[in-house]
Formats: C-alpha cells, sequence, structure tokens
C-alpha cells in the first residue's frame, strides 16, 4: 500500500506540475500577446496623430511619401495653445541683409552648386499646403518607446564649458563645434557642406547643425536646432536629410525632430522637413552647400527658420520657450555624432566628410560665413569664436578668416582610426 499510495502521490503530483506550467505559459503568452496588441494600438494612435488628412501625395524615388497638408490641419496645431492661433504667414522683419545682400565672391576653385530635395523629382505641393514625410510603423517600431519616437537622448548638447567630463563621455556623443557665448543672440546664419557620412550602428547617427541655446545644460536648457543628418534610427536608411530640432527641457519631455510633435508651424510648400537632400558633396568632386539662417522676430517674437536664399520654412512659437523667450545665450555651430562603443572600440561613424580638418577644400566638411544676429536685428560676424572637441583624434575642427568666406571652419573625422581606439 505504501509504494501504490507513493505512486499515486507522484502522479498527482507531476498532474499538478504539467497543469501548473501549462497555465503558466499560457498566461505568458497571452501576457506576450497582450503586450504586442497593446503596442500595436499604441503605435496605430500615435500614427494617426502624427498623419494627417493628405490634400494629396507624392512618393519619392527614396521610399519616403511626403503627404500634401493642408497648412492649417498640420501637427503643431495639435498643441492645446495654438488652438486659435493665426498663422503668421510670413515674419514682420528679417535680419538686415539676409535679403538683398551682395552675394559672397567665391574662387573658382571653391565653387559650389545648387541642392534639391529628392522628392521633388516627382511633384510639388501646391500653395496652402505642406509637404509632410508621412511616418510609417516600422518607424516608429525602431524607437525605444512610442513616447520616445522622434526624440534626442538626453545630453545631446555639446558642453564647452566646464562641464564634469566624466557627464561628457557617459553621453556618448562626440563633438566638433565653433560656438560663441556670453552675450544676448538673436538668432544665427551659416553655409553648410552637405555630405552622406557612413554610420557604423543603426542606432547611431552623424549630423551637421547649428544650435541656438538658452539657459543652463541642466534640466531646463532651451534649444532650436536645423541642419543635415544621416539617422537609421529615425528614418530607416543612410540617406542625408535636412532637419530641425527644439526642446525648452533638456530634451525630456518637450520637442522633437521636425514635425513629429506639435510646436513648429511650417508655412512652406516646397521643402520637406525630414526629407533627403540631393546631391551631396563628392571627395575631390562637386562640393553642394545649404544656407540655414533662424532669428527671433522682434515684434511677435518667434523664431523663424529660412533655408538656402528663398525659403523661409516657418516659425517656433515663442511660448515654447523660457530663455529663448527673450534671447539665446551661446550659438554653437558643428558636427555631432553618437559612439555607442562596441566591443571595446570607438566607433567608425563618420562626422562630416568623414575626413580631417586639414584635408580642406573637396575633402573636408566645411561651415562658412558663419553670423550670428545681435539686438538691432543685424547680422553680424561673431566675436570671441571659441572651438570645442571631445576627442580631437577622432574628430576635430579648425576654424579661419577670409575674404571669400568671412568666419569659416573646416571639422569632421573618420572615427577610428590609429590615433583613436
Amino acid at each position: 500500500m505504501g509504494a501504490a499510495a507513493h505512486f499515486s502521490k507522484e502522479r498527482v503530483f507531476r498532474g499538478f506540475l504539467f497543469w501548473f506550467c501549462f497555465w503558466g505559459l499560457l498566461s505568458l503568452t497571452c501576457a506576450g500577446r497582450l503586450s504586442v496588441s497593446k503596442q500595436n494600438l499604441e503605435v496605430h494612435k500615435h500614427l494617426n496623430r502624427l498623419n494627417k488628412p493628405a490634400v494629396k501625395s507624392i512618393q519619392s524615388p527614396d521610399g519616403d511619401i511626403i503627404d500634401c497638408v493642408h497648412i492649417s490641419k498640420q501637427p503643431a496645431f495639435d498643441h492645446p495653445f495654438l488652438k486659435d492661433h493665426k498663422i503668421q504667414m510670413k515674419p514682420s522683419y528679417t535680419p538686415e541683409s539676409l535679403f538683398g545682400e551682395s552675394k559672397v565672391s567665391e574662387k573658382p576653385k571653391e565653387r559650389v552648386n545648387p541642392i534639391t530635395q529628392l522628392w521633388h523629382q516627382n511633384g510639388v505641393c501646391s500653395e496652402g499646403t505642406i509637404p509632410v514625410r508621412r511616418t510609417k510603423k516600422e518607424d516608429v517600431l525602431r524607437a525605444s518607446s512610442v513616447k520616445r519616437y522622434g526624440r534626442k537622448k538626453h545630453r545631446s548638447v555639446p558642453l564647452p564649458r566646464s562641464a564634469d567630463p566624466d557627464l561628457i563621455n557617459q553621453s556618448g556623443h562626440q563633438h566638433a563645434i565653433a560656438y560663441v557665448e556670453g552675450g544676448k543672440f538673436y538668432g544665427a546664419k551659416a553655409t553648410i557642406n552637405v555630405w552622406e557620412p557612413k554610420v557604423q550602428n543603426s542606432n547611431e547617427f552623424s549630423l551637421s547643425q547649428l544650435w541656438i541655446l538658452g539657459g543652463s545644460f541642466g534640466q531646463d536648457l532651451n534649444s532650436i536646432e536645423a541642419g543635415w543628418q544621416v539617422s537609421p534610427d529615425l528614418y530607416g536608411d543612410n540617406n542625408t536629410r535636412l532637419f530641425t530640432y527644439w526642446t525648452s527641457d533638456a530634451y525630456q519631455a518637450t520637442g522633437c525632430y521636425n514635425l513629429l510633435c506639435s510646436g513648429f508651424i511650417q508655412i512652406n510648400s516646397q521643402i520637406a522637413m525630414g526629407a533627403s537632400i540631393s546631391p551631396v558633396s563628392g571627395f575631390h568632386n562637386p562640393q553642394y552647400d545649404i544656407s540655414i539662417t533662424i532669428w527671433k522676430d522682434p515684434e511677435e517674437g518667434h523664431w523663424w527658420m529660412q533655408f538656402g536664399d528663398g525659403y523661409v520654412l516657418g516659425y517656433w512659437p515663442s511660448f515654447l520657450f523660457s530663455y529663448l523667450a527673450d534671447s539665446a545665450s551661446i550659438v554653437e555651430w558643428g558636427g555631432e555624432v553618437v559612439n555607442m562603443e562596441e566591443d571595446g572600440h570607438h566607433t567608425t561613424t563618420q562626422m562630416g566628410s568623414g575626413q580631417f580638418p586639414d584635408e580642406g577644400f573637396t575633402k573636408a566638411s566645411y561651415f562658412r560665413n558663419i553670423q550670428v544676429v545681435d539686438s538691432s536685428n543685424n547680422l553680424k560676424e561673431p566675436k570671441g569664436l571659441n572651438t570645442f572637441t571631445e576627442k580631437s583624434n577622432c574628430y576635430d575642427v579648425d576654424v579661419g578668416k577670409n575674404d571669400d568666406w568671412g568666419h569659416y571652419f573646416y571639422y569632421g573625422g573618420p572615427g577610428r582610426n590609429p590615433n583613436c581606439q
């Protein structure tokens, strides 16, 4: 009887164990499915928020879809403070010498060429609409979360002043920049050489931009940014793309790239934020660059952006910011990469052209005709231009000045090399 009873107990225990495991696995499977279902619902809702009804859609050669959205239906107006906002169709004032300024003469060997966006090959958006790059499901799924999609990670701003070195090294972001600080700035301008740097890992990026900064480098930093970038994580490819960014709390909860949240109000029907720039510069080949101007309208207080000579793109309403509601305290120009340091080695992600500054024209990337906007709304040469880079053996910067390019600098580098491990 003892053996039979023991056998019976063992069968009961095994049966219990079987059903326990079965229901456990079933519940895990169900929980997993519920989690996926919940994520899909979140993604679907987010896509509905971002992708507004289009008047027409244009298929770009690079796979993008550009939706022509009525100007009053753009993502900016999801912001509660913009519900009754009257769109300002042009700035009250532009910086003196921005329009009608005499062209800077260029040496024949340093002549650059016109630039456009790839989607223009297949169509245009009509007046009264704006071009919006359509967000796809896979774009959102590449982000760490739906909430973080379209946002930079914290510590994305160069720290040229007396910053904690550990803070710099832990951020994974590396820069080669020129900057001015210590005054009140009401905008900035630069002409930026456009390249297509190679990015090693999909969660890294390489960009070249200008920063308009207000506040400290703590939790309350205000930043307006614009330039070009290669970001596989954000766009799903390695194309060079025009971008903008803003934040009013050091990238924590406010702001985003391009039109991926409410904030920036676009008025231009010809240029799409986040769309591919074409063509790009080549090593020992023709050079292409873009001009970007950002300035504060002295009457309305909004921060405006112009692309090239004739495209006023739109504005960031002043209420989005605290410090920048008045003026900027720092302006920065230059390159930034993310270094994920896999296997203990520095990334091979390139900055700029991937060449060091001393390589010069047609090889190294440059910023030229660097200017700031003063309190009288005039474009002026920057005084006290400084430079900063965390690791000059990986990425470096070299400033200069001449009659053709005004204040300029070459910058960039290859990342990992014999002197940068």
